[in-house]
């Protein structure tokens, strides 16, 4: 394998050539580490380590020379910055955590790495943390506190977010994998706009344990990857029951890629989609959405009937609510879990203040971004008395609602299809006097996370400017396999998910 090559290979085809010999582990971490390092200007690290992933390359490749390799064992991964990470700086992208060190691993982290007990993790290569905006909060990675991540397929728009970094790192080639969070789509809305696949799993399928909290009951970690199948390598690591989260589903291992690769009862090698039901919302195509990516998405799926598969009209009646219903029930959870970042206990303290109020106030002031104290005072407002019951408890009861209706659709099919988002990605700034505006942008994503069901993005084409565009698959609790399955057979099709931006 040639050095020059190594950033165009995927998670699957780097582990394959780890396995033959072909390539060490410090080789790829010095390859990907150069990279990164010569790609600076696209802001997606916020904190790359070579010395320490040099370390933890050698003890890969020792552990490959003993035997004792997981397939992911020494392949190059780096962390959104919402993970905490012993080895790293955590801030979630927050002036607030500036400087702050977690002494253990979150969850995930650790079973993509050493594991929790320091040898029985996949042990792949931490080349250090992604940006993303502040605490999860924003959908073009333009909120972090350090600057923004850029899109490498036109570096004057946004990556998508908040996933960002995460995104622009595996589209730029500056890593083959990466790990997000997606709370109201913070994992499919970048990979769309970045051109790479991403996949959100039902929630409780991966650990929280270690993970800075957003939104609790929507929070959920997942991968960003070239390539189906290199998500389901992912997810198949990082998953599992974790009595330390006590929303973690307890379920016994699930082999993804296994899943992905197994056939249908009736599929051929033309049709390996024969028999699967696409469902296709029609309020997932309204008139507002941009021609060029209805057109892509629609193009994407006539590959997939091609494939076999049937599609089905079906219906979402509440997807409009979903907007306000999740920026009413996310702002609550998330002025509760920000709380504990007073300057007391955890986070930056002011320098100068009069009393204890006024050191609370300063510090929260001068700790939190523009985005991070609109949602805490929205949050704060419906969960106060008076406006609990008018607000925050109809926003539980119709998010009630919103999962019975995706449940009345999973009896007419068996996976969901439509857009990710209603346009390609936008030009940086050009959002960011209207909130609102980003709001909107999420009304395709939203409705699968308050359902807690599990949805990917998936590279469809290419829309206005060359910009990528991501078909989203939706599937019923705990139906990864089935998403990754026609997400690969997608993949095996078409050759989206291979194409990277001029000059990556």
């Amino acid at each position: 394998m040639s050095g020059a090559d190594l950033h165009t290979r995927g998670v699957a085809a780097l582990s394959a050539a780890l396995a033959a010999g072909e390539v060490s582990s410090v080789e790829l971490t010095q390859a990907f580490v150069a990279r990164a390092q010569a790609h600076e200007s696209l802001g997606s690290f916020l904190h790359l380590d070579a010395d320490n992933a040099l370390a933890q390359a050698r003890a890969a490749d020792e552990r490959r020379a003993a035997g004792q390799a997981h397939a992911l064992t020494g392949v190059p991964i780096a962390h959104k910055d919402v993970f905490v990470t012993a080895d790293a700086p955590t801030t979630a992208g927050s002036k607030m955590l500036a400087g702050y060190r977690s002494p253990f691993d979150a969850t995930v982290v650790a079973r993509l790495g050493r594991g929790a007990d320091g040898v029985t993790g996949a042990g792949m290569v931490s080349l250090g943390k992604l940006n993303c905006d502040e605490f999860a909060m924003g959908s073009a990675n333009e909120n972090s506190a350090y600057g923004p991540a850029r899109n490498p397929w036109d570096t004057t728009r946004v990556p998508g977010g908040s996933s960002g970094g995460s995104a622009a790192a595996v589209a730029a080639r500056l890593l083959p994998a990466a790990t997000g969070t997606d709370t109201g789509g913070s994992i499919r809305q970048p990979a769309s706009f970045s051109g790479v696949t991403g996949i959100k799993p039902t929630y409780g399928v991966c650990s929280r344990y270690g993970m800075i909290a957003f939104a609790s009951s929507l929070d959920q970690a997942g991968p960003l990857a070239r390539s189906a199948e290199d998500c389901a390598l992912l997810l198949s690591a990082m998953s599992g029951f974790d009595p330390r989260d006590a929303t973690s589903a307890e379920r016994p291992p699930q082999d993804f890629h296994a899943q992905m690769r197994a056939p249908r009862a009736g599929a051929t090698a033309a049709q390996p989609l024969k028999g699967l039901r696409v469902g296709l919302p029609k309020e997932f195509f309204p008139q507002a959405l941009a021609a060029d990516v209805e057109g892509t998405v629609r193009a994407a799926l006539a590959e997939l009937e091609k494939l076999g598969a049937t599609l089905v009209d079906v219906s979402l009646p509440r997807t409009e609510l979903s907007i306000p219903v999740y920026y009413i029930i996310a702002p609550a959870e998330a002025s509760s879990n920000l709380s504990r970042f007073d300057g007391v206990k955890f986070g930056h303290r002011a320098d100068k203040y009069s009393d204890l109020l006024d050191m609370y106030k300063k510090s929260r002031a001068e700790g939190f971004g523009p985005e991070v104290q609109r949602r805490i005072m929205i949050g704060t407002y419906v969960l106060s008395h008076g406006y609990y019951d008018a607000y925050y408890l109809q926003a539980q009861k119709l998010r009630r609602m919103i999962a019975d209706d995706f449940q009345a659709s999973f009896r007419e099919c068996d996976v969901i299809a439509g857009p990710v988002a209603p346009s390609v990605a936008w030009q940086l700034g050009e959002q960011g006097n209207d909130p609102v505006a980003a709001y909107l942008a999420d009304i395709f994503t939203l409705p699968a996370s308050l359902a807690g069901l599990p949805g990917m993005s998936v590279p469809a084409g290419l829309g206005a400017g060359g910009m990528p565009v991501g078909l989203q698959l939706i599937g019923n609790y705990f139906a990864e396999g089935t998403l990754l399955h026609a997400a690969h057979a997608f993949q095996q099709a078409t050759d989206w998910h291979t194409r990277a931006p001029a000059g990556f």
